[in-house]
């Protein structure tokens, strides 16, 4: 049975809050291969980057190291719920410092993980961050794309005009205000004539026991997203990426666009070992914590992090 220690290291002007998984054997004598595994978008450190992939990894025997992201759940940073993705790339490179610092991590053998915005961010990292020596995206979702298509109803200079309009409010004085990206339930969004697999999944995920924690709050502050409007994920990955890379999705697509954006990668990717594994029949939420897709996916991944880790 594996091992959890929750731990604090400094970021840029705060800490941030992480999860270590150890496995079942562990002799803080030996060093291991360790991992940082990266949440989704409005997820925290207890959900699937943690409570699935990262407890899965450490009974492969490797360290897994899953943090909140800054601003987000246990960790530090103010305001609240801001979601930037440079910061999140930053919140990886930070988590590589504290794993090539323990004594029981070999600094030569770290990799990365990360599942839904959480990917995407992860190969950001590994792009130019090459202390990481394998990537594995789980349905991974390109957060800058998302913004201008999908938040922003496909209307990106709408949606930019609004941001900004907001900031100028808030600095006039206007109260900040935090928005929730899903609806109250599965039934409110169907009443509401949502339909999208992701949305209703995603609400199924986050809004009820199967997934709900205290700090998954799917919550943004949606003023502060000014900086993703113009972010990409995949920037010089023809270039630069060029670590093993393993890309999982599900078969079936939905409106945050994991499908799409796991085939761009894996097509875009200077990687000479590059893998793509698409779980048949199932879903990106499927992904993040239902037996039989996650064993489908672990079964894939385990062994591609054993063989290059």
């Amino acid at each position: 049975m594996t091992t959890l220690q929750t731990v604090r290291y400094q970021n840029l002007g705060w800490e941030v809050a992480a999860d270590i998984y150890f496995p079942a054997d562990f002799d803080e004598t030996k060093k291991y291969p360790a991992i940082v595994s990266t949440h989704p978008i409005g997820s925290c450190k207890e959900q699937t980057a943690g409570k699935t992939y990262a407890s899965a990894l450490a009974a492969e025997g490797f360290i897994v190291l899953v943090h909140d992201a800054s601003f987000q759940g246990d960790s530090g940073g103010f305001p609240r719920f801001i979601e930037d993705p440079a910061i999140r790339v930053s919140d990886i490179r930070f988590a590589v410092d504290y794993l090539q610092s323990r004594s029981y991590v070999d600094p030569d053998r770290i990799g990365a993980i990360g599942v839904c915005g959480g990917g995407a961010y992860t190969i950001h990292a590994g792009i130019t961050d090459h202390r990481i020596k394998a990537l594995t995206s789980i349905t991974g979702v390109n957060y800058g794309r998302l913004i201008r298509e999908g938040f922003a109803q496909f209307q990106p200079q709408v949606l930019a005009k609004q941001i900004a309009d907001m900031r100028t409010e808030q600095a006039m004085g206007t109260k900040r205000s935090i928005s929730d990206l899903l609806p109250e339930s599965v039934d409110s969004a169907k009443s509401a004539g949502i339909s999208d697999i992701d949305v209703l999944e995603a609400t199924e995920y986050y809004k009820t026991a199967r997934g709900q924690k205290p700090n998954g709050a799917t919550s943004q502050l949606m003023s502060f997203t000014g900086s993703a409007m113009g972010w990409d994920a995949f920037t010089n990955a023809e270039t630069l990426l060029t670590q093993p890379l393993m890309v999982v999705v599900g078969s079936k697509p939905g409106g945050f666009g994991a499908y799409r954006d796991g085939w761009e990668i894996y097509s875009r990717a200077a990687s000479d070992k590059k893998q793509i594994f698409v779980a048949e029949g199932w879903s990106h939420y499927d992904l993040y914590d239902k037996a039989e897709p996650v064993a489908l996916a672990m079964a894939q991944v385990g062994p591609f992090f054993k063989e290059h880790l």
